[in-house]
């Protein structure tokens, strides 16, 4: 026993009293540090049920909400409609008149995009060169007033 051997070379050769003193120690540390951290949580908890409303609960009218009559609903009673449905020809002759305006707003554009493409194609060639001359400062002054 005169010589320590395995893992007790790490542990310095102290007095029983101060073994107790450190054990104490690091137990009073540790509860402090348990009490610091529930200190924490239970603020946390408080700051989050609190409120900034101040005015109160917003009152509900009298007769928003279920109601119970007492009674099962009769759901085999057919719902009351907002106004008259339209019958198959009706149905039909609007959608006929849908698609008649369909077609005229595709007729105003130009027929679409296949008869612009050659305008497209032109003003694309054109307007890389002419962005570029105006950000170099050599800009045309009837594509742009403010150019000196």
């Amino acid at each position: 026993m005169g010589h320590p051997t395995g893992s007790n070379l790490a542990l310095p050769r102290l007095p029983r009293k101060q073994y107790d003193d450190l054990f104490w120690r690091d137990c009073f540390f540790a509860a402090a540090r348990f009490f610091r951290i529930g200190a924490a949580i239970v603020l946390l908890a408080i700051a989050g049920c609190s409120s900034t409303n101040t005015s109160g609960p917003v009152p509900m009218a009298e007769n928003a909400g279920p109601k119970d009559t007492g009674t099962f609903p009769n759901l085999n009673i057919p719902p009351q409609v907002a106004n008259k449905q339209f019958t198959a020809d009706e149905s039909k002759a609007k959608l006929a008149e849908l698609k008649a305006a369909k077609n005229a707003q595709g007729a105003k554009s130009g027929g679409g995009a296949a008869g612009n493409q050659a305008a497209l194609t032109d003003l694309a060639k054109k307007h890389g060169p002419q962005t570029l001359e105006q950000i170099e400062g050599k800009c045309d002054p009837t594509l742009d007033p403010t150019c000196k």
